[in-house]
């Protein structure tokens, strides 16, 4: 990969090589864009090719700016509310380790330090979360796989970029944890979605049906993760 910086129309690009790659393609993140080029590609087919295409490279940029101005500005200081399957709750201090948690419509949170700054609210937050979410999640997942006769090995949580949830071949089940923050019939949705994996390790019609014979709602279900994810952020 090339580490030059490009710009065509006040737009940033990079060229990056592939091997593997056997033709031109385009990826748009809040950086700017990459053309991606098979590695024996002269480099000017990369810069023609993000000519070619600026008109759609402005337009996700656009999208992308337009999702970003949607993510919550959260402050992290007790008093402040947070997200928790689709309520709002207070977040409060918790005298002890022991009492930190979320119940009775408040986040109880620990920290150590008497007068803690926002980063360090934040990241005790987000560790509550986890803990949380993995809890909630695991429940959901041996309640789900029981009404369908399926069984897992395990459930883990951990913060992903591109999937919200998976279940391997070995049958774990792993899930974006910030889905919590989401409405509760949309955490359902997902939690199905991948209980039904156990069953059918694809997106086949049967395996639609299957989700459809406990969320018959999926497809609205599916639709608001789609588009209301990007605003799950803690």
């Amino acid at each position: 990969m090339t580490a030059d910086l490009f710009t065509f129309e006040e737009v940033s690009y990079r060229l990056s090589r592939s091997p593997r790659r056997k033709r031109l393609g385009l990826v748009v993140t809040e950086k700017g864009a990459e053309v991606r080029i098979p590695q024996r590609c002269a480099e000017r087919h990369g810069h023609q090719f993000l000519r070619d295409n600026i008109a759609w490279v402005r337009e996700q940029l656009r999208g992308l700016e337009h999702r970003q101005a949607q993510v919550p500005d959260h402050q992290y200081v007790f008093g402040a509310r947070f997200p928790w399957l689709g309520k709002t709750l207070e977040l409060d201090r918790a005298g002890r380790a022991a009492d930190a948690g979320i119940r009775d419509g408040y986040i109880q949170l620990y920290c150590r330090t008497r007068e803690p700054d926002e980063d360090q609210i934040q990241a005790a937050l987000q560790k509550l979360y986890q803990r949380e979410a993995l809890a909630t999640l695991n429940e959901k997942s041996r309640y789900f796989s029981g009404l369908l006769g399926l069984n897992f090995s395990s459930v883990k949580v951990r913060r992903t970029r591109s999937k919200w949830g998976h279940c391997t071949i070995r049958g774990e089940l792993q899930y974006n944890w910030l889905v919590c923050l989401a409405p509760e019939p949309v955490v359902d949705y997902l939690v199905i979605h991948e209980v039904c994996h156990l069953q059918h390790h694809n997106h086949s019609r049967a395996f639609w049906e299957l989700v459809g014979s406990l969320c018959p709602e999926y497809r609205v279900l599916r639709r608001w993760l789609k588009e209301n994810g990007h605003r799950l952020q803690l």
